[in-house]
């Protein structure tokens, strides 16, 4: 099957589009970078441009599923600037692919579009867990985000393909993500819980996100699902698992709540939300995790 995946060189579009190969799929990607528009062994890149409205339509030759993964980080500090940057990377992208399917006339062959979103959709809660039938609101900004975000990806309905939206929680992966920022304070054992700690944080190990994307593709699956780990954790659990992960003490007082909003500003929700998500949707597909607990997540990342 031909793939077209956006965000491929990201932390879970690389892994994706190596994982995808040794399946036996073949990859077109989108790329900003007309330098990468070349033939390579990783698949066939073609030029995109959501902010100027331009794309190569012979991106979609021949391919089956869109698997939309591009968005600008949100781990950036929120200025006006930067969130401008993170809403347009999303709306803009999910409306310009959107758009060139329907100049197409349904001249294509693609029947399905799985689409990233986030468990942002979510309010922060201590205590209620969140299935995919919660109806998202839009009273911060990462709702508005994510909820504009799917909201976009609807588009792709209206021309008859199959959405499978995917609201990812904390991604765990060897380098970057999560735990990058993380990992050297805790090497130090300086590692300590955010605020109360109290927080729950709904993770998944980047294998299991591939793996859902891939057996959403070969079961063809459509509506939302909540791409978590079926044990979501405290943030101080968190905290605990890595510096046990890393074989490093725990010992430090958790960091003042006024300490991290005057660092980080508004992005400071990122530590402080909490969002206590379920994956049972994903169970009931058949899907089993490789890594359900936490502890043996990050010791194989680390």
């Amino acid at each position: 099957m031909k793939l077209l995946i956006t965000g491929a060189t990201g932390l879970v579009g690389s892994i994706l589009v190596k994982k995808a190969i040794e399946e036996g799929h073949e990859i077109h990607f989108l790329t900003t970078r007309k330098n990468q528009t070349i033939n390579t062994s990783l698949g066939k890149g073609f030029f995109w441009n959501p902010k100027t409205e331009e794309l190569d339509l012979a991106c979609f030759q021949g391919v089956e599923v869109i698997v939309h993964l591009a968005g600008a980080s949100i781990s950036q500090r929120w200025t006006a600037k930067n969130k401008k940057e993170i809403m347009d990377s999303r709306v803009l992208g999910t409306r310009l692919l959107v758009a060139s399917l329907a100049s197409l006339k349904g001249e294509h062959q693609v029947k399905q579009v799985i689409g990233a979103s986030a468990i942002g959709i979510y309010p922060s809660s201590e205590t209620t867990v969140y299935t995919e039938s919660y109806h998202p609101k839009t009273d911060s900004f990462l709702e508005r985000v994510v909820g504009a975000w799917e909201n976009e990806q609807d588009g792709f309905v209206s021309g008859q393909m199959n959405v499978c939206k995917l609201r990812i929680g904390l991604v765990l992966t060897a380098t970057g993500g999560v735990l990058a920022p993380m990992k050297t304070p805790t090497s130090l054992g300086l590692g300590a819980a955010f605020g109360n700690g109290k927080q729950m944080q709904s993770w998944i190990h980047v294998d299991d996100l591939v793996q859902i994307i891939l057996k959403a593709i070969d079961q063809q699956w459509a509506g939302v699902y909540n791409a978590v780990s079926p044990h979501p954790v405290s943030q101080k659990e968190f905290s605990q698992c890595l510096a046990k992960a890393m074989n490093r003490p725990f010992f430090l007082p958790a960091i003042p709540k006024w300490l991290i909003r005057f660092v980080a500003g508004e992005m400071s929700i990122l530590v402080f939300n909490s969002q206590k998500v379920s994956a049972a949707k994903l169970s009931e597909r058949g899907y089993q995790f490789r890594y359900p607990a936490l502890l043996p997540a990050m010791k194989s990342l680390l």
